[in-house]
């Protein structure tokens, strides 16, 4: 399980637009990697439109919010056109990232197990280090909470 303190695993993902993101591309500056389920889902619009709302405050310290499911590019497009978002949506259809980040966990629903993506967030500073850890996030108001952390940054 990744945990504060070690190195944050390098990714380079798909993104929304067509582009791709590498976390390590993003140095020296601190990034907000946050995972969530699946795009278009109640929870996961509220804290996408959280961060969205708290762009430009992440901007003015010198952060970049990442949200990263598995679900696909063009999936990910039409979320963010749905709802005007503004931050990076990446692509992780394999979940390898998420396994990486040890995220990738067994859930349960009405009585079914499968696998799928733990809402998690990771403050990492910009030496790539992860300076704090967020494990099952409930969603309103999270993003507030990490701005303020990055602040202390």
């Amino acid at each position: 399980m990744t945990d504060a303190g070690q190195t944050a695993p390098d990714f380079t993902l798909p993104r929304d637009g067509g582009s791709s993101v590498s976390l390590s591309g993003l140095r020296p500056g601190k990034v907000v990697v946050y995972f969530y389920p699946k795009d278009d889902t109640s929870g996961c619009t509220l804290e996408a439109q959280e961060f969205t709302a708290l762009a430009p405050q992440f901007a003015e310290i010198g952060t970049t919010v990442i949200g990263i499911s598995k679900d696909s590019v063009k999936s990910h497009d039409k979320f963010c056109a749905k709802h005007g978002l503004g931050i990076v949506l990446a692509s992780d259809e394999g979940a390898t990232t998420a396994e990486d980040y040890g995220v990738w966990k067994e859930k349960n629903m009405y009585g079914k197990t499968y696998m799928g993506i733990e809402r998690s967030t990771f403050l990492i500073d910009g030496e790539g280090r992860i300076a704090r850890v967020w494990r099952k996030v409930t969603a309103r108001g999270h993003a507030a909470e990490v701005l303020e952390a990055a602040r202390t940054l």
